[in-house]
């Protein structure tokens, strides 16, 4: 990519290696000039070179070929190995006739773009870790001035810089040199500014420096313009329309609706930008070529933006692209939530054909799809992005992220609510209710599910208010409100058994426990048993799982060990069979407190070694310490 620091590692790598002695015939160097609006030629080229070779005035041979033949026969006399950089080349005729005959000399070639015109090795530079950016700026502004404390002042600043600038090093380079001229200005100005600008390259080029120490300017638009322009017309416009999809990765299928084409020629298409740098390939886990995932440089997204901000026709484009990938997001997030509540007996959902690939999909996806629904912003996209994220409610819990599922929710809900959308609005208070539930915001959540509650009994819908007594009643019980608990969830099982909604056992399930907080044992074990029955009815394995877990426990309780560990076995099964592994280690933390009670050690040790390794799964490394140490303590 333009600005990464190739010339810079050429010319650091050739120093090195002459001082060890590799090359003692001597290195040659020519910058090609490949970007700029005059390209070097290989005839203006082998002039230059010629005449570091000592081949001037009335020694030069009068035509090209004639320099050439001059050119490769010097090369081939000396005998000492030599070293020619080629640097900045974007074109194959620029390089192919410079290089040597003979192969003992070594060539060197720097590009943005990839060739395939000959066999040879090739070395992809990547941006700078987040430790190499701040190194990088922090040692700039040292060798200035060995008493700026800003660095270490700043670190949080510091960081987030080198995060604007996408830890590119020319990026970086001019944020230290602008950094330097502001020594009495803190590094938490320069990001403000930045960030409010929208567009690092926009603040950065206008505090540029000048030149680097190879003349060349230090400006990062210039970099990009010229690489936009070189591309074909197909090309740009795809890169313009990546551009604008949300994430910082994105899925081919989902690029291919963006840009209104089929798979092959933008797969053809994106390989082709990956050959220019301007986009990298990220393979999904499975490695399958059409799976493959596309991911932009931050800096060369904002370019791309301003392209399209800066012209009328671009930005109606690109408005119409966004629609066409939003409406692919429900497409395919509305089968996989089918697949994740799918039930045996029912219609089988499209797509993906089974729930481990309807999960795969959402979890590679699933930063696109959580910042698309945030387009709910826009009155254009509301009523799309409202109904997306009604289909990550779902997959958000079961992976808990909750953070994630607060802001869909929270958007959803104020679009919504704009829109008149009653239903849209009351849905998205109550799976806003869950997440703040599950992030220990009780009385917040007990707000939520209430407005949910009453949006239901305003418009007369008696499953939605079901659904938002039942979720009430579990908030309820968070704070210690078992009684009112106690109401709520009964209150949700008339009206889902007066409807004859399966769901029904979901509220025997959740009344279960708030009997259970009250001490009201058998009455909670008969609940979670009924729970359990209906569940098995209907054929929903992961609900039914939840009602053997929470029977184990009560059955725990009342000091029936056996059946408490005969039921968390069976919950186990069921999470397991889903891959909820946050849920299997919580019951296998169970199950180990069970056989603890029983009197068997090397079990209840084995018990909470698996709970750490599915808590970690689970990306709960709290938790999964916590059943470490108990696993520890039993050593």
């Amino acid at each position: 990519m333009g600005g990464i620091g190739k010339t810079a590692l050429a010319v650091e790598a050739a120093h090195q290696a002459r001082a060890q002695g590799w090359f003692p015939g001597g290195t040659l160097f020519v910058d090609l000039r490949g970007y700029d609006d005059d390209p070097v030629t290989a005839d203006q080229a082998v002039l230059a070179l010629l005449d570091a070779l000592g081949v001037q005035g009335q020694d030069l041979p009068p035509t090209a070929e004639r320099q050439y033949d001059v050119y490769r026969g010097l090369l081939a006399e000396r005998r000492e190995r030599m070293l020619l950089i080629l640097d900045n080349a974007s074109d194959p005729s620029q390089y192919v006739p410079l290089l040597p005959g003979a192969d003992h000399h070594r060539v060197l070639i720097t590009s943005r773009d990839r060739s395939d015109a000959l066999p040879m090795r090739l070395i992809d530079l990547e941006t700078l870790a987040p430790e190499e950016s701040v190194a990088l700026v922090t040692r700039a502004l040292h060798e200035t001035d060995e008493r700026d404390e800003r660095p270490g002042q700043e670190s949080d600043a510091l960081r987030e810089l080198v995060d604007l600038c996408g830890h590119l090093p020319l990026a970086l380079q001019i944020a230290a040199g602008m950094l330097r001229r502001r020594r009495h200005r803190d590094i938490a100005s320069l990001v403000t500014e930045i960030r409010e600008a929208g567009d690092p390259t926009v603040v950065l080029d206008k505090g540029s420096p000048g030149t680097d120490l190879y003349g060349r300017s230090l400006v990062l638009r210039p970099v990009l313009e010229t690489s936009y322009r070189r591309l074909l017309p197909e090309q740009a416009r795809l890169l313009r329309l990546l551009c604008l999809a949300p994430g910082t990765e994105t899925g081919a299928e989902a690029i291919a609706s963006l840009a209104d084409l089929e798979l092959e020629p933008t797969l053809c298409l994106l390989e082709e930008l990956a050959a220019t740098h301007l986009v990298t390939p990220v393979r999904c886990v499975d490695g399958t070529a059409p799976a493959m995932r596309w991911r932009l440089h931050d800096l060369v997204r904002a370019f791309g933006v301003g392209v399209i901000r800066g012209d009328v026709g671009l930005w109606e484009e690109g408005e119409a692209a966004r629609g066409r990938l939003l409406e692919f997001y429900l497409r395919w997030s509305n089968a996989a939530d089918g697949w994740l509540r799918w039930l045996p007996g029912t219609p089988v959902p499209e797509r993906f054909g089974n729930r481990v690939k309807a999960l795969a999909w959402l979890d590679s996806e699933r930063a696109g799809l959580v910042a698309a629904v945030q387009w709910a912003w826009e009155e254009r996209y509301a009523n799309t992005a409202v109904r997306l994220s009604q289909c990550l409610a779902v997959y958000l819990d079961w992976r808990r992220s909750f953070d994630d599922s607060i802001t869909v929710c929270g958007v959803a809900r104020e679009a919504a609510h704009r829109a008149g959308d009653w239903v849209g609005e009351a849905i998205a208070w109550d799976n806003l209710g869950f997440a703040l539930r599950e992030t220990r915001q009780a009385e917040e959540a007990i707000d939520a599910h209430t407005r949910a509650r009453d949006l239901h009994q305003i418009f007369g819908d008696r499953l939605g208010e079901a659904i938002a007594w039942d979720s009430f009643g579990f908030a309820l019980r968070e704070t210690g409100q078992a009684e009112k608990a106690i109401d709520a969830h009964t209150r949700a099982r008339d009206l889902h058994q007066t409807a004859r909604d399966p769901r029904v056992a979901i509220a025997w399930n959740n009344l279960g426990t708030a009997l259970r907080a009250t001490g009201r044992a058998e009455e909670a074990i008969d609940a979670h048993t009924r729970a359990r029955d209906l569940h098995q009815i209907i054929g929903d394995r992961h609900r039914e799982a939840s009602a053997w877990n929470n029977l184990g426990t009560t059955l725990w309780d009342v000091g029936r060990m056996e059946e408490a560990v005969e039921a968390y076995e069976k919950a186990l099964e069921g999470y397991r069979e889903f891959e909820d592994w946050y849920r299997a280690a919580r019951t296998l933390s169970n199950l180990a407190l069970a056989h603890q009670g029983a009197g068997r050690p090397a079990e209840t040790r084995t018990c909470y070694l698996q709970s750490a390794a599915a808590y970690t799964r689970a990306n709960a490394p709290d938790k999964a310490a916590d059943a470490q140490s108990a696993a520890d303590s039993l050593t």
